[in-house]
């Protein structure tokens, strides 16, 4: 027994050894940070100071240098926080999102920028890019994609308007559950939730609660706001949004797809450098004539660029036109990608780059 203390001793005081080296480490990666602000120059904002290609370029060689035990995301988890501490010394950026506090959306902000930066939440998400286009907002975190319930419409609509440009992508793991304020299964007449997550979550709605009302509402958030003024009504919402709202937890991953994903678009003001890893997202508004979209997506065969998406919404222009929302790898610096885009736009209505951004980290 003396022999095993001794060596849990030993153990414990190499860790406190280590917490020591680390600390140290931290605090003069921090000052290096605040001399790349003195080289910079003074009197710039932190919007100034934040490169999402060197971050991006930063968190693949922490991904490439790591062999467990933590995996890839804890690792890239860390590594983001001390980032974000380092950068907001001076000024945290300003992130708008989704509201209220508690939404997915907010948890997106928190993944890809850190606990550093200062959360913006919004009525919705139009609000969001009108606050990042006013410069309100540094960046804007807005979903787009659900990997069970497809492209969210309303934020591909806004870039038909807005002149937000992409600088960034989050995939968030969504795990759904159903929260109330008395905790009991049997007692719920309503449930409150965002539409894309009551279908997200339609089967096991089905099977456990066939009879309730379900009720769509701007957010989860909102939904486990609501439902806690009443012991009749239930919210589906993430872990997070039920303990800022005090609510009792009846069930966890109830979402009818193990793989449940959102991929969330960064959005801001400028168009960022390659980072080495890259997505450009283009919008095409196409010429009404027979072979239009074939015109579109040959020069990207021609010149050996992969399509990753393609999704196609009314224009807004006039009476059935549309627009293309094309996903592509690359970015629009690179020669064979420009020479695509130089190739489709002599021969369509309007070609936009949306934005050139690092491909999601785990």
């Amino acid at each position: 027994m003396t022999d095993q203390k001794k060596s849990l001793a030993d153990v414990r005081e190499r860790i406190d050894s280590i917490d020591k080296t680390i600390q140290e480490l931290i605090a003069e990666r921090a000052t290096w940070a605040q001399e790349v602000a003195k080289v910079k120059g003074e009197g710039l904002s932190a919007i100034d100071y934040y490169r999402p290609e060197r971050e991006a370029h930063v968190l693949r060689m922490v991904v490439d240098r790591n062999h467990g035990p933590l995996s890839d995301a804890e690792m890239v988890r860390l590594f983001r926080e001390i980032m974000s501490s380092c950068l907001a010394q001076e000024d945290p950026l300003k992130i708008g999102f989704l509201g209220p506090e508690g939404t997915f959306s907010e948890q997106a902000v928190r993944k890809h920028f850190g606990h550093a930066a200062y959360g913006l939440p919004l009525g919705s998400i139009e609000e969001v890019f009108q606050e990042v286009a006013a410069g309100h907002a540094d960046f804007g975190v807005v979903p787009v994609e659900n990997s069970g319930q497809g492209m969210i419409q309303v934020t591909l609509d806004m870039f038909l308007t807005s002149e937000a440009t992409i600088c960034g992508e989050v995939e968030l793991r969504v795990h759904q559950c159903l929260h109330s304020q008395s905790g009991k299964l049997d007692t719920i007449k309503r449930v409150y939730a965002h539409a894309q997550s009551l279908q997200q979550c339609k089967t096991w709605l089905r099977v456990n609660l066939p009879d309730v009302e379900c009720i769509a509402v701007s957010s989860n958030a909102e939904a486990a706001r609501l439902a806690r003024h009443t012991d009749d009504a239930a919210a589906i919402a993430g872990e997070t949004a039920g303990r800022v709202y005090g609510l009792t937890t009846i069930a966890r991953g109830i979402e009818d797809r193990a793989d449940n994903t959102t991929r969330f678009l960064v959005i801001g003001r400028t168009l960022f450098p390659p980072s080495g890893n890259d997505r450009t997202s283009l919008l095409i508004t196409v010429n009404d004539k027979p072979g239009a979209l074939y015109d579109v997506l040959s020069p990207f065969a021609k010149h050996n660029i992969s399509l990753n998406r393609i999704e196609s919404r009314p224009a807004h222009t006039g009476k059935w036109q549309y627009a293309f929302f094309i996903d592509v790898s690359g970015h629009i610096h690179d020669e064979a990608l420009q020479s695509a885009v130089g190739e489709i736009e002599s021969g369509v209505a309007k070609l936009r780059v949306l934005g050139s951004y690092p491909v999601a980290l785990p």
